[in-house]
């Protein structure tokens, strides 16, 4: 079986809006492993059910297995997350990379009103970790020291809530002009 991964990008972003995109596919390529970056719909104001609905539409099912591997940056680590959760039971995948993932978001995070609204939904509706766990075990979540959107403890949460691995990068701020992360190809080899 091949190798397949998922890559969603954050709020506002697309399938190259980071540095670290290209380099990610460039180095897949050389690795035999497909990757799939989808451009998520509403990218400038996501929301839960639209994200979710997207990947229910554009991912087979029936092609997920212990080979398929999604990696999320930002929003999009949450996206996947909420899509796994709603998943059958049954479905097996080979593990999750989240880039920047958050369950929370500091004040610096908001540029005005509409933003935290937006963002609110994201925030305030709790995510089934158990039936995530079901699919499975094997989580990376990586944040930067000084992200101004995340705040550094919600890295205890990946941990506590997912026994997710934790690595903790310096002045990669929100990673949007991170050229590569290779711990990334270490997980998925």
């Amino acid at each position: 079986m091949v190798k397949q991964i998922y890559l969603i990008h954050g709020w506002g972003g697309s399938n190259s809006s980071e540095g670290w995109f290209g380099w990610l596919k460039k180095e897949l390529k050389k690795r035999d492993i497909e990757i799939t970056v989808f451009n998520m719909p509403n990218t400038d104001y996501p929301k839960i059910n639209e994200w979710v609905d997207f990947l229910k539409e554009n991912i087979k099912e029936g092609d997920l297995n212990e080979e398929t591997y999604f990696i999320g940056h930002s929003i999009g680590c949450q996206t996947i997350l909420r899509y796994l959760e709603k998943l059958p039971e049954d479905k097996k995948i080979g593990g999750c990379i989240f880039i920047a993932g958050f369950f929370n978001l500091l004040e610096s995070a908001y540029a005005n009103k509409e933003e935290r609204q937006i963002a609110k939904p994201w925030i305030k509706t709790l995510i089934n970790l158990e039936k995530v766990k079901k699919h499975t075990q094997n989580f990376l979540a990586i944040f930067s020291d000084n992200d101004d959107c995340v705040p550094l403890s919600d890295s205890k949460i990946f941990k506590e809530k997912l026994n997710a691995k934790i690595i903790i990068k310096n002045n990669e701020g929100h990673f949007n002009e991170t050229q590569e992360i290779k711990e990334i190809m270490e997980f998925v080899k």
